[in-house]
């Protein structure tokens, strides 16, 4: 989400009259686009915005701005900790910059349409989230749901396939809850219908949804429609109850494998991707063996796993001591990373010689790169120029990430 926002910001600068920079020692602007949803990720963040002190000194004309989630309704704070930053923005609202921008143009810049130079876009389609996982700070930094309404994401989409892109990944923090605050309460089944009518745009994505709220008939959507993608990311988080419970997360792990196996049975070919956090506190061996057990029999194509980290704010942090050692954590971690990668291989070995359809997004180290349907990034060697095109390619090598495929 973060990254699609920061597009949609560095679009509308570019509209304004404003043009990239090589380096920041020459900018005008910086703007940092935060994402604190770990410790880690905001000591990075905290870092990069001191890195700017200088900038302040050799450029004191300079627009320093700090967004997206870092950012709350009370700046007071930040303006002390960071004296040399101009601008503070909650997630999504960048209006006040662009005002600032627009203000200082030449009079004869015009607006120009939307450019992007790459096949693929990300769309917000609802910001925030209402569940209040125990661990988690999106909703005390974003707010609560809020979702676009449908007609604003097609006319944006739709601008978007004019401009060249290909495909469009729908974003939230919780995708599945999309239209339930708006009239008439579409939804994203309703949404994707919608969407799948509009000339030049051949794949649809969306992510990431959340097990309580994926309805049957988004499933029949999904499997119905042929732009969208055969592609779920569904976080499950942990496989024991009592972990689940104390997570907030809403469903059992009975409820969980049984939504995998109704989607595996409606949707030939789908490839699930899952979240996993491990060394919540007081989460027993046992405890964790479960989720070993979870991902063992499920086998997903793609897991994202974490070591627990408390975040401050949150009931978690508030109320739950965090007493699995980091030594015990970072173990239980790579005991997932090393199942994973066993069972990603076995998968993806299945698609030895075959030929598979991918939408070419970029060149990388020279190869030409590009996904499935189903997610699977795929390399293969041309000359020629076949950027946001469907072409066939033929799978020559498998590992548990990529595959490397000659064009056919």
């Amino acid at each position: 989400m973060n990254k699609g926002e920061s597009e949609q910001l560095a679009t509308s600068l570019e509209e304004a009259g404003c043009i990239p920079s090589e380096t920041i020692e020459a900018c005008d602007i910086v703007v940092i686009n935060s994402c604190v949803v770990r410790q880690s990720a905001e000591n990075r963040v905290v870092s990069k915005v001191k890195s700017l002190e200088p900038l302040r000194k050799l450029n004191p004309n300079a627009i320093i701005t700090l967004a997206g989630c870092i950012v709350d309704s009370d700046t007071s704070k930040l303006k002390r900790r960071f004296p040399h930053v101009d601008l503070f923005m909650k997630p999504g609202e960048f209006s006040e910059l662009l005002e600032i921008v627009r203000s200082k143009a030449p009079k004869h810049i015009e607006t120009v349409s939307t450019h992007t130079t790459s096949p693929t876009a990300f769309v917000t389609i609802i910001q925030g989230c209402n569940n209040f996982c125990s661990y988690c700070i999106v909703p005390y930094r974003r707010g609560r749901e809020k979702s676009r309404p449908l007609t604003e994401i097609h006319l944006q989409i739709e601008n978007l396939a004019s401009a060249g892109v290909k495909e469009v990944t729908l974003l939230g923090q919780n995708v599945d809850s999309y239209g339930h605050d708006l009239p008439d309460n579409p939804d994203l089944a309703d949404l994707l219908y919608n969407l799948n009518s509009i000339n030049g745009l051949d794949r649809i994505r969306f992510l990431t949804s959340h097990p309580k709220d994926m309805s049957q008939k988004l499933i029949d959507a999904v499997a119905g429609i042929d732009k969208v993608c055969e592609y779920i990311s569904l976080p499950v988080q942990a496989g024991d109850d009592a972990i689940l419970q104390a997570m907030g997360r809403g469903y059992t792990s009975d409820y969980y494998y049984e939504l995998v196996k109704r989607i595996r049975a409606i949707i030939p070919n789908v490839a699930i991707s899952t979240d996993v956090v491990v060394g919540f506190p007081g989460e027993t061996e046992q405890q964790f063996q479960k989720t070993l057990e979870l991902l063992s029999d499920l086998r997903f194509d793609s897991v994202h796993v974490a070591a627990y980290s408390p975040r401050a704010g949150t009931q978690a942090a508030n109320e739950l001591e965090d007493n699995i050692p980091s030594s015990e954590k970072k173990r239980r971690l790579r005991m997932v990373e090393d199942l994973q990668k066993k069972i990603a291989t076995e998968k993806n070995s299945e698609l030895q010689g075959k030929l598979v359809e991918i939408l070419v997004e970029a060149k990388h180290k020279g190869k030409w790169q590009g996904r499935t349907k189903t997610g699977k990034l795929v390399f293969f060697n041309s000359d020629e120029d076949y950027l946001g095109q469907l072409v066939n390619v033929e799978i020559y090598k498998t590992s548990p990430w990529s595959f490397q495929g000659l064009f056919q």
